[in-house]
């Protein structure tokens, strides 16, 4: 296997941006090429060559630190500069567990690079007679971020207010219609972590995988509109969509893992695939 999945994850260059940091923390990276359109706001960012810095005089409150950041956020969307809105809520935080420094749109966390979480849960169907399966889903053509491309049967982003446990229930729902009595026998595997950057800007997310058995007799039925179809595939098929690049970057990541951990596929094919499960530098 190629694995161009392993490059993708960890394409970035940080000469291309500047750190952005709040409150003393670096929490976020934003391109050089966008960095000039934070100028409009000397009132909000202090910037230098060195880095983007929310204004201390917003260090007051979480509360205050999203009111500069929404209007700015709301500016640059109705410049056509933020894409994607999804009117969902992202808290600014390094890690799963911290204390949120600032709440902003979903949509922004990719302009200012800042640490986003999502679940993905990867559909297996274990066979009396025969070998496994797994469902694959095939992403929306109108969804916003990778239109088209093959995913796992479930795959969300969390959002402030949401548990892993709550996220999976909800996401199996939405976008596979999966009960929550099924859901909830969800099986952790590893944690991946993604710093790429993409069209919207930078991906930084941490990703917690999940295995989750389907009964034989299930087929999954999308409810918010956000896939095209699902697809139940034998191992090999699934391995060449990863190889040939037909899935998303997260989603082979997610899928690369179940297949290691089951041993489905050979370890010595995947060799650097370990830096993906480890937080990059």
């Amino acid at each position: 296997m190629t694995l161009s999945c392993i490059a993708a994850a960890r394409r970035f260059d940080a000469r291309a941006h500047r750190p952005f940091w709040i409150d003393g923390q670096r929490v976020g990276w934003i391109r050089e090429a966008d960095v000039p359109l934070l100028t409009r706001w000397p009132d909000v960012f202090d910037i230098d060559a060195a880095r983007v810095a929310l204004a201390a005089r917003f260090d007051s409150s979480v509360d205050s630190r999203s009111a500069a950041l929404g209007a700015v956020i709301g500016a640059l969307a109705a410049d056509g500069r933020i894409p994607g809105w999804r009117d969902e809520t992202y808290a600014i935080r390094n890690a799963f567990g911290d204390a949120p420094l600032a709440f902003i749109e979903r949509a922004a966390s990719r302009f200012f690079g800042t640490m986003t979480y999502a679940v993905h849960l990867n559909g297996v169907v274990r066979h009396a007679d025969r070998a496994p399966q797994m469902w694959i889903a095939r992403r929306s053509d109108t969804k916003a971020t990778d239109p088209g491309m093959l995913d796992n049967v479930v795959a969300g982003g969390i959002g402030w207010g949401f548990g892993i446990a709550e996220t999976i229930v909800k996401e199996c729902w939405e976008e596979a219609g999966i009960p929550e009595e099924i859901a909830a026998k969800a099986l952790a595997g590893r944690t991946a972590h993604v710093l790429q950057s993409i069209p919207e800007g930078t991906q930084a997310e941490q990703i917690f995988i999940y295995d989750l058995p389907l009964p034989e007799d299930f087929v999954p039925h999308n409810q918010d509109g956000e896939v095209g179809e699902h697809r139940l595939a034998r191992i090999d098929e699934v391995a060449q969509w990863i190889d040939d690049g037909a899935m998303t970057v997260d989603a082979s990541l997610a899928t690369l893992d179940c297949l290691l951990r089951h041993q489905w596929i050979d370890e010595e094919a995947c060799v650097g695939i370990d830096v993906l499960f480890a937080p990059p530098a």
